[in-house]
């Protein structure tokens, strides 16, 4: 019995193609998934509308945020203790009225959180209609 073989032995090779390809859609991912920090430098300017001021109706409740987070609402200042505690104030504030308006005037250095608040009470308070004001435009 003859076990040798006559055929040259092959190597093996290793091929790069698939795990190059393999490389480039994982670097493409983390590239589109990657947050820039570009994006917190913006500038951003409030936004402006040309109307005229429309006169208060009577399912409205005004809340105003300052810029040091302090909140008056319907014209009484609020101290803030909690989420839940100012949708208590909004719900005194809208007493018996049938879905009232939440309008949000905010200071234009109010911090965020401060507007979300406002829109988590009224959330709580169950009141789902929210409206912004702007300042006029020139």
């Amino acid at each position: 019995m003859n076990f040798h073989r006559d055929r040259p032995r092959e190597e093996p090779e290793l091929n790069l193609i698939p795990m190059i390809d393999v490389m480039l859609v994982i670097l493409i991912f983390l590239m589109i998934t990657t947050t820039y920090s570009k994006y917190t430098e913006l500038q951003i300017n409030l936004p402006t509308a040309d109307a005229e001021k429309q006169p208060e109706r009577p399912g409205e409740i005004n809340v105003l945020v300052n810029s040091a987070g302090q909140y008056v609402v319907n014209k009484s200042a609020v101290a803030f203790s909690s989420v839940q505690a100012l949708a208590d104030d909004l719900r005194r504030a809208g007493g018996m009225q049938k879905d009232p308006v939440i309008v949000i005037s905010a200071d234009a250095s109010a911090t965020h959180q401060s507007v979300i608040r406002v829109m988590e009470a009224a959330r709580l308070a169950g009141y789902p209609q929210i409206t912004f004001t702007t300042v006029a435009g020139k």
